[in-house]
Parts: C-alpha cells; sequence; structure tokens
C-alpha cells in the first residue's frame, strides 16, 4: 500500500497509519479511498483485532481531497459521476462506523476536510494539545460542501446552530473550542495520545453510533414547526445573501442541515451526496478551487522565479516613504524580520510613519493575536530618519514616496548614492511606468516595481513589474522578498496602470458611465454587489478621490496625446468637481458623511444625473463583468501579463473581481469564448468601443480557445 499501514499488536489492536508516500500531506482520492476501503475490510474480517487506532505517519493527520484532482477532471465530469465519487467516499467512513469495531483517531496534527471527515466517522477522536492543531470542514471556502458525511456528522454532534457556523464559515477551530463543541473527545499532549487511546479501547466501548441506535431522532427532527430552528435557518439565509448570490455552496450546505436533520441517516448522506455532485459539476467550484488554492499556491512556491538563480535573505531593508503605503510596508517586512530603515523628509514625520506599526501591533496584543515582548521586537526592527546614509547594508530598498516623476527620481538618485551596488531598488508606484522611472537609475537592471495594496497589512497580493531592462536575478529578488513576507505575487511587464490598476479603472469608470446615462446611483451600486464586488463603484471612486483617476487621465492625454480615449466615466468625475465635490477626503462625493458617522448617496445627484427608468439591470450586472473581462484579455494580448493565473489572481485578490468566476479570464471561459466575444459586440453597438473586440480574440473565439 502506498498510502496506509496496518500494525497489529498482541493486546488485540490494531493501528492504522495513514502516510501518503506520493505527497507531504495525506490527501483524499481515488487511491486513497480503494486502499482504505480494503483495509477496513481486512480489519473488519480479522477476529483477532478488537478496536483500531487511526493516525498519520507526517506532521498533519490528513488535509482533505486533491483538489487537483478534482479540478483536473471538472471539464468531463458527470454529475453521476461526481454523486458515486462521493458516496463511495461517504461509504468509506460509513464501513468504518458500521464495522462493529470501535475506532479511536489519533489527531496529530491538523485535520481538515475530508480528514476531519474521517475522524468524524471513528467512534472517538483525541487531539494533540498544539495550537497549530486545528479542525475544522473548510470546504465552503472552495465552492464545496463535506461530501462524505461531513455536514450529517457535524450536525448530530455539534447541533445545528454550532454546524451553521462551523459549515457556513469554513472557520478552523482549535482543540479546546472544538472539545466544547463536542466533536473532539479528548485534547492531551502529544506523548500521552497513543496511551489515551489504548485507555478508551480498554473500556470496550460499544461501537454504535447514536443515530444508529433505534428510534434515535434529533430535537430538530419536527422541521421548521419547531419556532428556534425556523427562526435559525431563515437568519442563516439571510446571512448566506451577504455573500452574494453567486455562490451556490452556502445555499447547498443550509439545504444539507435542514434536510439531514429530518431524515435518517444514510438517507441524509444520500442527499448530501446530491448536493456535492450539483456543487462538484458547477463551474464555480472549479473556478474557485483553480484559482484561490492552485494557482495561489502555485505562485507562493515560485511559479515564476527564475531558474538557476541563488534564493535571497533579508535582514535589512530600506523603504523610502513613511506615508500610509510605506509605513504599511515597514510594518509587515519588520514583521517578516526584517530590520528596516524608514526614510522621510524629516524624522518627525518618518517617526508618525513607525507610529502606525505601533497603532497595529497594540491591537494585535489586546486581541491576544500577539504577546507585548513580540510586538515590541517588531516595532524595535524599524529606525525612522531623515538620513539617507543609514540605507548602507540594506538587501533591498523599496520606493513609496509621492506619485510624481521628478521625486521619484531624485529619491532613486539619493538612495542609490549609498545603498549596496548589490542591492535592489523597487518602486512601489500603481500607475507610473517602471521603464520611464528607472531613467533616474545608474542601474536599471536592478529596478523593478513592487505595486502593494492598501492596506498593506491586510491585503496579500503584490503585484511585481518587469521594467525593459529588469534582469531576471532581480525578478528572483523581488519573488523571494514576496515569499519572506508570505504574500501572493503575480508578474507584469511595464505598460500604464500595469496590470491591476488599469483593469480597475474600468469597473469605477463603468459605474460613472451608468449615472451619466440615468440609471439611479443605488441600482448602480447593487448592481456592483449583486454580481460579487465587494463594494460599489461609486463608493469605491469616493475612497479614491476624483484627483486620482483624473491626475491618471491627465497624464495619459499628455503622453499619448489624441489618440487617447478617454474612459467612460470622465465626464461625470469632471462635473462632480465642478460641483465641489471631490471624495470622502472632503466629505463630499456621490456619498455625503455627516459629522456623526456613516454615509449616504448625495440626494443631489438627482438633479445633476436625471434618474431614466430604461435600464435593465441584468444587463448592469453583465457590463461590469464584461468591462474588466475584456480590458484582461486586451493585457495578456499585449503580454502586460503572460499567463492567465497571474490574470485571474491580480482580477481575485487585487481589486476583488468574484471569487465565484475565479477571476477575469476564468469568467471568459465560464461563458464561452464564442459567447463572449457576441456578446461584446451587442455591448459595443449600443455603448460604445471600450467593449470592441479585437481580432485576436476573435482568432481564439473562432478556434474554440479558451484561457485554461
Amino acid at each position: 500500500m502506498r498510502h496506509l499501514k496496518i500494525i497489529r499488536a498482541d493486546d488485540g489492536l490494531a493501528t492504522l497509519v495513514m502516510d501518503n508516500a506520493d505527497e507531504s500531506m495525506n490527501l483524499v482520492s481515488d487511491a486513497f479511498i480503494a486502499e482504505m476501503l480494503d483495509a477496513i475490510a481486512q480489519i473488519t474480517a480479522d477476529e483477532t483485532i478488537k478496536g483500531v487506532i487511526l493516525t498519520s505517519g507526517k506532521p498533519a493527520f490528513m488535509a482533505g481531497a486533491d483538489l487537483k484532482q478534482l479540478v483536473q477532471g471538472h471539464a468531463t465530469l458527470t454529475l453521476k459521476q461526481a454523486f458515486d465519487f462521493s458516496q463511495k467516499a461517504s461509504g468509506m467512513h460509513r464501513a468504518i462506523e458500521t464495522c462493529g469495531k470501535p475506532w479511536v483517531a489519533v489527531i496529530n496534527g491538523l485535520a481538515l476536510g475530508g480528514g476531519f471527515e474521517l475522524a468524524l466517522a471513528c467512534h472517538y477522536r483525541i487531539l494533540v494539545d498544539d495550537p497549530r492543531a486545528v479542525v475544522g470542514l473548510p470546504e465552503v471556502n472552495v465552492g464545496l460542501l463535506p461530501g462524505s458525511g461531513g455536514t450529517q456528522r457535524m450536525l448530530r454532534l455539534a447541533g445545528v446552530q454550532a454546524s451553521m457556523d462551523l459549515l457556513l464559515s469554513g472557520r478552523a477551530v482549535s482543540g479546546s473550542e472544538a472539545f466544547k463543541l463536542g466533536i473532539i473527545d479528548a485534547v492531551v499532549a502529544a506523548d500521552r495520545m497513543e496511551g489515551t487511546a489504548r485507555a478508551w479501547l480498554a473500556t470496550n466501548p460499544d461501537p454504535v453510533k447514536p443515530w444508529d441506535v433505534k428510534g434515535y431522532a434529533m430535537p430538530e427532527a419536527r422541521g421548521l414547526i419547531v419556532p428556534e430552528y425556523s427562526a435559525s435557518m431563515m437568519f442563516a439565509a439571510g446571512s448566506i445573501t451577504k455573500a452574494g448570490y453567486n455562490m451556490p455552496a452556502p445555499v447547498a450546505i443550509l439545504s444539507c442541515i435542514y434536510e439531514g436533520s429530518i431524515l435518517p441517516f444514510d438517507k441524509a448522506l444520500s442527499v448530501e451526496s446530491k448536493y456535492f455532485a450539483k456543487l462538484l459539476t458547477n463551474a464555480a467550484s472549479r473556478n474557485i478551487i483553480r484559482t484561490t488554492f492552485l494557482s495561489k499556491g502555485a505562485a507562493e512556491r515560485g511559479a515564476r522565479r527564475p531558474k538557476g538563480i541563488a534564493k535571497t535573505e533579508f535582514s535589512k531593508i530600506g523603504v523610502l516613504g513613511a506615508g500610509m503605503m510605506g509605513a504599511g510596508i515597514a510594518l509587515v517586512s519588520a514583521q517578516a524580520g526584517c530590520d528596516v530603515i524608514l526614510i522621510d523628509r524629516d524624522v518627525e514625520t518618518a517617526t508618525k510613519g513607525k507610529a502606525y506599526s505601533q497603532t497595529a501591533l497594540g491591537k494585535l496584543v489586546a486581541r491576544g493575536s500577539m504577546t507585548q515582548d513580540k510586538a515590541d521586537g517588531t516595532l524595535a526592527r524599524i529606525t525612522p530618519t531623515d538620513d539617507f546614509a543609514h540605507l548602507a547594508g540594506c538587501d533591498l530598498i523599496i520606493e513609496a514616496v509621492f506619485e510624481d516623476i521628478t521625486i521619484k527620481a531624485e529619491t532613486t538618485r539619493k538612495a542609490e548614492a549609498v545603498m549596496p551596488a548589490t542591492a535592489v531598488y523597487a518602486s512601489n508606484t500603481s500607475t507610473l511606468p517602471i521603464t520611464g522611472l528607472a531613467e533616474a537609475s545608474a542601474r536599471p537592471d536592478q529596478f523593478i516595481g513592487l505595486h502593494f495594496f492598501s492596506p498593506v497589512e491586510r491585503m496579500g497580493l503584490v503585484e511585481i513589474i518587469k521594467g525593459e531592462k529588469t534582469s531576471p536575478a532581480t525578478l528572483a529578488v523581488a519573488l523571494d522578498f514576496v515569499a519572506k513576507l508570505r504574500k501572493t505575487p503575480i508578474v507584469v511587464n511595464d505598460s500604464r496602470g500595469f496590470y491591476t490598476s488599469r483593469v480597475f479603472q474600468t469597473l469605477i469608470h463603468e459605474g460613472a458611465a451608468m449615472l451619466a446615462e440615468g440609471v439611479p446611483p443605488a441600482v448602480i451600486e447593487n448592481a456592483a454587489k449583486a454580481v460579487g464586488m465587494p463594494v460599489g463603484p461609486l463608493a469605491l471612486l469616493d475612497e479614491l478621490t476624483f484627483d486620482l483617476p483624473l491626475k491618471i487621465v491627465d497624464q495619459a492625454i499628455e503622453q499619448v496625446g489624441e489618440s487617447y480615449v478617454l474612459p467612460a466615466g470622465v465626464g461625470v468625475l469632471r462635473t462632480m468637481k465642478q460641483h465641489g465635490r471631490s471624495g470622502k477626503k472632503a466629505a463630499a462625493g456621490f456619498y455625503d458623511y455627516p459629522t456623526e458617522g456613516g454615509k449616504h448617496l448625495w440626494k443631489g445627484l438627482a438633479e445633476i444625473f436625471p434618474a431614466s427608468p430604461s435600464y435593465d439591470v441584468e444587463q448592469l450586472k453583465q457590463r461590469f463583468l464584461y468591462a474588466q473581462a475584456i480590458e484582461t484579455a486586451r493585457c495578456l494580448e499585449e503580454n502586460v501579463i503572460e499567463t492567465s493565473e497571474d490574470g485571474d489572481l491580480g482580477a481575485v485578490y487585487g481589486w476583488g473581481f468574484p471569487a465565484w468566476t475565479g477571476g477575469t479570464l476564468s469568467y471568459i471561459d465560464t461563458v464561452g469564448t464564442a459567447t463572449f466575444v457576441r456578446e461584446c459586440d451587442r455591448l459595443a453597438q449600443q455603448l460604445g468601443p471600450r467593449f470592441a473586440t479585437s481580432a485576436w480574440l476573435r482568432a481564439r473565439a473562432a478556434s474554440g480557445q479558451g484561457f485554461y
């Protein structure tokens, strides 16, 4: 066996060790299920075995399903095949449960998804007393539900309310919480786990689960006639809508909980498998798994890193500019263990930048997420100064000064005068071309863009921008630094707005264009949220202030000339500025911001942009998705992005493109390239050339070529 080993002992107990020979983690796969069914059959037939200890030969107990296998088989998977896969895994767990012999799960590390479902099928669960050893059923986060009995065993062990919380959030829980919930029976030190398991088995426990006892029924088996149950279901359904209507997994999970509570156990397992099959064959689950798990993991493991270049270790870095972005970069760098030189025009300003870290770390201490000693140590790594001489010995310099070419050029020259000749210089610019900024550098091959997102400590994506002269070695250094920060990198080539800022502009300008057409502002905001955008475009524009997108447009006009096509929403922004409205900072944008807090849409919008009844909400939703997707396709065509994976990661993690789509290019694949082009043609006829498709995209559509 490549996944399992049975060890028989003289006391009549067998230890079944999971140890996947092909992976660093134990995973649920077709091969694992086949071996486990064989092992269960052997154990059941062996009369000398009185009980079983199930454990792992790896640091973790089991990570769950092999998601790569699920994605690779998605295109040809039928509902029946998906149902059968779930039933086979569910049958494996049922065989453990009903074999007539008690099983103990000795959980020596994390147990998630299918791994924890396996533990739940055992008759007793012991978890190691270690903060890193967590348990849970996180399938909702990849567009699925636990498909081998997890919803039903969790429901019967922890009850409806706790099950809804754990299954709909997908959160993992520590040993102490799991014990209180009743999903773990004991939490003990590592050296006591086997002894505890043997002691329990020595009591000759009854190997029959409560739900297999005749007459068993849950309190909720009477259905919605129980007032408390009815209320909890209604509240849960209401919370699901907050995540958007396009995520099928939460609704399916809630259905499993409700239907499972009123059905006999084996029938409930069949219902669970049917919902699982629907989700597994739904494009949303494929999209979510591929982008948020497979592509994200590959990027973080260095998929885009040039080969044959030694890894860079970082002990000291410089951050130029102590504003919000520079302060955030200093914070995450110090948290990663780097000494940080934080430079601004004077020591007072630089010290204010360090204070940002002090406040952020203080909140972590207050929440119990960090000790005061660790916070003090992190803060001590940041040195605020106005003296560029402190950059001596830095491995990397990150510039985060004002978005002005002249200021950035002066900063570059001052830094290069004192920084080591081997150090890489990175600019945190979000729009200014890296090749142009590198002209101020004496070593443009060591110049690169590192575009962080705000707030830096919460946003996981970093957009790495290669200039025309950026060397592979410099790219490798940038990727090594992002890896040290434990963030997700995408690599793009130099262009105006790079990738994320360029495509994000289409979202906010499309929203402004709708306002000019007479679409009520509340409808615009809600249409964007209905497709899964976290914030409406008008609210986003207020956060940016109107000056930033207008400045980007003015710079483009100056540098590109008459051939530059103005974004559709520019006129609306200029009109708002004429009325003294410029965004949230001025407390007056598309929204009003009362002094007592909160915000509401400005009533004056109705006078400037009179509402028209002739709008189609479904087309508004389509426009938001299509505007961003077609611009991403143009970026791939122009080699701004080099891979579909980078495009989708940037979309989902950079500006919040809906996760159910898998990203902008996955969305085109889901729609179908031919259908997408046809719909773009229709939108272009109605709304203008911003929706026009290129010959390149038409050729892909004609040949049936997708992006994956």
